[in-house]
């Protein structure tokens, strides 16, 4: 019960670190995946990847196709609408720190 909790509470942190990857440079799944580890995120590719595609639908990144070694790696920047909600995220995570220390 408690791990749900605690995973339905950093999914925000998440979505925001995947927007401000995004904007410093093109990402794809598995970098993603090992740069949250790197953070305490313990997330598979099989939560990360629906994550990417809700995402995009919404307007928050933009996908690109690159071939790879001869495969096809989906690399995701951040649109204008992800940065706007970036700069907006980044401002309500400063507060609410501001707040809890």
């Amino acid at each position: 019960m408690e791990a749900k909790v605690l995973r339905k509470l950093f999914l925000g942190f998440i979505h925001i670190h995947i927007l401000h990857h995004a904007a410093e440079h093109p990402i794809y799944g598995v970098w993603m995946v090992e740069e949250l580890k790197e953070h305490g995120y313990d997330i598979s590719s099989g939560t990360l990847y629906p994550i990417l595609h809700q995402m995009e639908a919404d307007g928050l990144l933009a996908k690109e196709k690159r071939n790879v070694d001869g495969k096809i790696r989906k690399y995701y920047t951040t649109t204008e609408r992800g940065q706007e909600m970036l700069q907006e995220a980044r401002a309500k995570a400063y507060e609410l720190f501001k707040e809890i220390t």
